[in-house]
């Protein structure tokens, strides 16, 4: 759908359709942080829509679980994304900049970033195959509180060799946008401020303070790496 610009695009020509069912091992819907799985079905039908019936057969039926840490992952990027929406909006809606930022940095909010960064990020797993993962949603967590800077159009052989010298050291090189970023929560802070009158000021200076403490005990959480995803690319030959 993301390819699909106009109105029509979007709403024609339909034939795959996505709805995710959260659940836990123990048969509960919901769960603790660290119980919470989802469960994604995919279901293609025989026709697109719209069509002259209002049903149509289902021909093909796709299941995907995503682990806890996956679906933090998940969580995580849809804050990202409405925290850059309401900062970005046009004309500015101050009303849903205010709501999100509240469900971003308010200290109340249950299950809110910091818990997620405490439950996945506090210790490093035991188990390799989730190094990945960690990785993941610790560069979610960066990507929320940073914004990505518009990179200078620069020749491409330059591009190319800068790629490649952040690859060496970071070995991910989404790592490379993280050196080019700007605060997105200080972005959306700030974009609040320029929105309230004289009667929120006092709101304005508690969603600051919350945001300084939030990112205060994000920090060394999400500056952990794990050694092992991290080695050189390339190995450096010392015998000649």
């Amino acid at each position: 759908m993301k390819d699909r610009i106009t109105y029509f695009d979007k709403n024609y020509n339909l034939r795959r359709f996505v709805y995710c069912t959260p659940f836990t091992l123990d048969g509960r819907a919901h769960g603790d942080l660290h119980e919470q799985f989802k469960r994604k079905t995919i279901l293609t039908t025989s026709h697109a829509f719209p069509y002259i019936k209002t049903r149509i057969n289902i021909i093909h039926k796709e299941e995907i679980i995503s682990t806890p840490i996956e679906v933090a992952i998940e969580d995580m990027q849809k804050k990202t994304q409405e925290l850059a929406f309401a900062t970005h909006q046009d004309p500015a809606d101050a009303k849903m900049l205010q709501m999100v930022l509240q469900g971003s940095v308010g200290t109340t909010v249950n299950q809110g970033p910091l818990e997620v960064a405490q439950v996945f990020l506090s210790e490093i797993p035991s188990d390799p195959k989730l190094y990945r993962h960690h990785n993941k949603l610790r560069l979610c967590f960066k990507d929320f509180t940073k914004r990505f800077a518009l990179l200078l159009p620069l020749p491409n052989i330059l591009i190319i060799h800068w790629m490649l010298f952040i690859q060496h050291r970071h070995r991910d090189v989404s790592e490379f946008h993280q050196h080019l970023s700007r605060q997105r929560c200080e972005d959306a802070l700030r974009k609040n401020k320029s929105l309230i009158g004289p009667d929120q000021k006092e709101y304005q200076r508690e969603l600051e303070r919350n945001y300084h403490r939030l990112k205060e005990a994000l920090q060394p959480l999400i500056n952990r790496k794990i050694p092992q995803l991290y080695k050189p690319v390339l190995q450096v030959n010392s015998h000649r």
